[in-house]
């Protein structure tokens, strides 16, 4: 009986040759289970790579303004501005539990805000309403109860400042990258589920197909456990061809992503940049996939044939 490409072959027990009765010849690799397989891997690399790249550059972010402070003095007098930067400067340097602390210099803000405000070097840009900026690194992430007490010892010397903490800023930028993780989540889910389906139509139809050859078997002694074995070696065949070319596609799609977000730089890209381990993480979905085909086709086999026989 030919399997998914290949032919049944039963082990008779009343046979002493401890090789294989085959009913009808050995048939080459064909059929759709290989292509169906390579297809649900390749997506489910491109989608748990895609979120492992989402997860590290949260925490890289996340890691790196977790006691990041700004202090901003927001005054449209520059003389008056400059006097309650100094201020906070000098009372923030007095301040406990922190590891740095220093003022943007004002010439670096002008040439941050350019581009929005479309000055070019050499214009005058005093007059406009451009706060001073006081960037500091808490030696403890940034609770409220520290924004609280930096804001009781500023407030008083500089009346125009502004404290936040900078990882507010991003909070909604983490809240769509965990959006987006789950949502890498349902569809590896989604494709394990669709995977489980396919083996199982596949596997009903062969039994359907063959099912006066199975019939045979039964009389000639051959048992259910063994006519399931050799569904599972043909569904292990399947799975690793597909599962290996799914992994090359898959692999392939997400170093062309990396080559693409690359000019971002490496305060974007570098943080989502995949370590060892989540490439081998990536390895063992095909041996994963397999082992999902094999169980799969197993265990539908047997109940199949229960009901058949």
């Amino acid at each position: 009986m030919t399997l998914f490409g290949r032919s049944l072959s039963i082990p008779l027990p009343f046979r002493r040759d401890p090789g294989d009765a085959r009913l009808l010849p050995q048939g080459h690799l064909s059929g759709p289970m290989p292509w169906v397989i390579a297809i649900m891997i390749a997506l489910t690399v491109i989608a748990a790579g895609s979120g492992l790249a989402l997860r590290k550059a949260a925490r890289a972010a996340s890691a790196d303004l977790e006691g990041g402070v700004t202090v901003q003095i927001v005054t449209a007098a520059p003389v008056e501005r400059d006097r309650q930067a100094a201020a906070a400067l000098a009372a923030l340097k007095a301040a406990p539990g922190l590891a740095t602390v220093r003022r943007v210099p004002q010439g670096q803000l002008e040439d941050l805000l350019a581009p929005w405000l479309g000055t070019r070097p050499g214009d005058d840009v005093e007059a406009l309403p451009i706060p001073a900026l006081i960037d500091v690194r808490l030696s403890a992430p940034a609770t409220p109860d520290r924004i609280a007490a930096l804001r009781a010892r500023i407030v008083p010397v500089a009346p125009a400042a502004r404290i936040d903490a900078q990882a507010s800023w991003l909070a909604p930028v983490f809240g769509a990258i965990g959006a987006l993780q789950w949502l890498a989540g349902g569809l590896i889910a989604t494709l394990a589920f669709a995977t489980v389906a396919s083996v199982l139509l596949a596997s009903r139809n062969a039994l359907g197909n063959h099912r006066e050859t199975i019939e045979i078997v039964h009389m000639l002694g051959g048992t259910d456990r063994q006519i399931a074995r050799v569904f599972q070696r043909g569904m292990a065949v399947d799975g690793a061809v597909g599962g290996l070319a799914g992994l090359v596609a898959g692999v392939g799609v997400l170093l062309a992503l990396g080559r693409a977000f690359a000019p971002l730089g490496s305060g974007l890209a570098g943080p989502a940049m995949l370590g060892w381990t989540d490439w081998l993480a990536l390895a063992a979905i095909p041996m994963l996939g397999v082992v999902l085909a094999v169980l799969t086709a197993r265990l539908t086999v047997l109940a199949a044939l229960r009901q058949m026989l």
